[in-house]
């Protein structure tokens, strides 16, 4: 006896009909406008949205600042590492170093803050770059307190100490301006 042979598959032409086509589009909810004015080609890219939309517009210059801090803090770093002496003087003008383990201390405190800031210029993440921003400002501001502590007990001012205090107060705005660019909401497009 012979097998039954199966109907041929017929084709179905409904999807290469125009109108067939928009009715189907219109029951998925894709091809018009949404709440926010976006049009969706596909079902997929309506449930994930917009890939633009999480894209991080940066502010002009936030990479050169996050380069200029991740070399700066690398650089003291290292000075203070190897040269805890000459770093103190150039600071405080003269006066003498009674122990060089916190200046060390201090040194490699900076090199791992200096390690964060090299991995954060190159993340596109906001989050991290946030963060590394809002680190850099409190670390800006509270040597800039310390400073100003020890010029008060002390008594010395000197040029290299008002020097660090206006860097350091110019380098928390600088901080701060980025740390709040980063996280603003961006424009529709």
């Amino acid at each position: 006896m012979a097998a039954k042979q199966p109907p041929p598959l017929m084709k179905k032409h409904s999807q290469t009909d125009l109108v067939s086509r928009l009715k189907t589009r219109k029951i998925l909810g894709v091809g018009g406008e949404d709440d926010d004015g976006e049009v969706h080609r596909s079902k997929i890219s309506q449930v994930l949205g917009n890939e633009i939309k999480f894209a991080l517009r940066e502010p002009l210059g936030l990479r050169v600042w996050q380069f200029v801090s991740a070399v700066l803090f690398s650089g003291i770093a290292i000075v203070a590492l190897a040269f805890p002496d000459q770093l103190y003087d150039a600071v405080f003008d003269g006066a003498q170093v009674t122990s060089k383990t916190p200046i060390r201390l201090y040194g490699g405190a900076l090199l791992s803050i200096s390690l964060i800031m090299w991995n954060a210029l190159y993340t596109a993440e906001k989050v991290i770059i946030r963060w590394t921003l809002l680190t850099e400002a409190c670390y800006f501001g509270v040597q800039f307190l310390v400073v100003m502590a020890t010029l008060a007990e002390s008594g010395l001012v000197s040029l290299g100490s008002l020097l660090l205090l206006a860097s350091r107060l110019l380098f928390v705005a600088i901080s701060v301006y980025y740390y709040y660019q980063v996280g603003r909401r961006p424009k529709k497009i």
